[in-house]
């Protein structure tokens, strides 16, 4: 019997059986389709991760007071950060091309009927140079407007929707009420977007001088934000910052640092690093449904051997060879699984688009994942389909033919 005339049988078997065998690939089809989604999230959020990374900046550097441990327990008091630590690295850190503090808390805002909390943050002119911020519209505030303490504010993006600000151009020189007191709105900044630490677009820009005097009422700084020059050269950066304020700190060698220094892109690669974990979880849990799809076909097909007892002992008795019997059961498996293969890659990659469009979740398919799950599902059909074809191929062919 030719290889084409086995096939064509095999083929023809499965079309007698539409139902059944449609019903028998819906294991096939749900795991796959379960892989390529599972995959396809991953994929999506590790390229939001590489977004992040993009938007904040690899060599962005971020310097934070330590809470005081005191016997080997963290306390609610922090150290404190001051501008004095500031100038200290701005003359230590050879490494770094700029360094901006940071004060902010939640603050009221006003204007016209409109009342909002929003983040404001008093912060130096370099601001945009350092933390990587483009100006939207308008102008920042000057040096001379800091060391003025001018009450002049700087709006994020986000801030515009929660006073019910269409355009940018309809707010800017107009006055709004910062925690009572009357500040002019000078520009409005780009949209920066999320990264892992907060929504840098709902935030006011105000003079570092203005908020630590007007506003703030403190010296005490939240955050240092400082720039290096080349990626390649943060691990040198951190070592001279920390060197700047050990010493500005005036700790002896035998006392542990009192503040931290965070690579962004250190903290976000451990977070896409997750995201990858979690991705072969999720697809390792999905792939268990190909397994089960695969005993589904096993099953079947040992049904079918059974049903079919009659016929094989026919197709022997007129000269099939235990070849032709084995190689058309292991073809109808085989067939079985790259077809619910093919529905199952279909499925998911259109589950993927509804999960992108619906809900807003970044998706990424890609071919890779794509040949792997096609490949899998074939492998399976190989691998459960040999049993059953193994036993219809062995079958006597005196006995198959008085079975009823």
């Amino acid at each position: 019997m030719l290889i084409s005339e086995v096939i064509r049988t095999a083929l023809a078997s499965l079309r007698s059986n539409a139902m059944r065998s449609l019903l028998t690939m819906l294991g096939i089809i749900i795991g796959v389709a379960a892989v390529i989604a599972m995959i396809a999230l991953g994929n999506g959020a590790a390229g939001a991760v590489k977004d992040r990374i993009a938007r904040l900046g690899t060599t962005t550097l971020q310097i934070n007071p330590q809470r005081v441990m005191q016997a080997g327990i963290g306390t609610n008091t922090t150290t404190k950060l001051t501008y004095d630590d500031v100038k200290s690295i701005e003359a230590h850190a050879l490494s770094v091309v700029g360094v901006t503090p940071q004060q902010d808390r939640n603050l009221q805002i006003v204007w016209k009927s409109k009342n909002t909390n929003v983040q404001v943050t008093g912060t130096t002119p370099n601001f945009l140079d350092v933390r990587g911020f483009a100006l939207g519209e308008g102008a920042m505030f000057t040096s001379a407007d800091n060391q003025g303490r001018q009450r002049v504010a700087v709006l994020g993006a986000d801030v515009l929707p929660l006073l019910d600000v269409v355009e940018p151009q309809a707010i800017i020189g107009e006055t709004i009420r910062i925690s009572g007191r009357q500040f002019k709105v000078i520009g409005v900044l780009a949209r920066k977007g999320t990264t892992g630490f907060g929504d840098n677009d709902e935030q006011i820009l105000i003079p570092f001088l203005t908020g630590r005097f007007g506003i703030f009422g403190t010296d005490r700084i939240n955050d240092i934000w400082a720039r290096v020059v080349t990626p390649e050269s943060v691990t040198v950066a951190m070592g001279q910052i920390q060197s700047a304020l050990r010493r500005s700190h005036r700790l002896t060698a035998n006392r542990p640092d009192d503040f931290s220094i965070r690579n962004q892109a250190d903290v976000l690669n451990t977070l896409s690093e997750t995201t990858a974990t979690f991705t072969t979880l999720l697809a390792g849990i999905a792939a268990v449904s190909l397994l089960v799809g695969g005993i589904g076909i096993m099953n079947i097909m040992l049904v079918s051997v059974t049903e079919r007892t009659r016929e094989i002992g026919i197709r022997k008795a007129l000269g099939a060879t235990r070849r032709n019997i084995l190689l058309q059961f292991l073809v109808e498996a085989v067939v079985l699984c790259i077809a619910g293969g093919l529905l199952g890659i279909a499925f998911g990659a259109g589950a993927s688009i509804v999960l992108s469009q619906s809900f807003g979740w970044q998706t990424s398919v890609d071919v890779p994942a794509l040949a792997i799950a096609f490949a899998f599902a074939a492998g399976v059909g190989i691998i459960f389909g040999v049993w059953p074809a193994r036993r219809a191929a062995v079958l006597d062919p005196i006995e198959a033919l008085r079975y009823e």
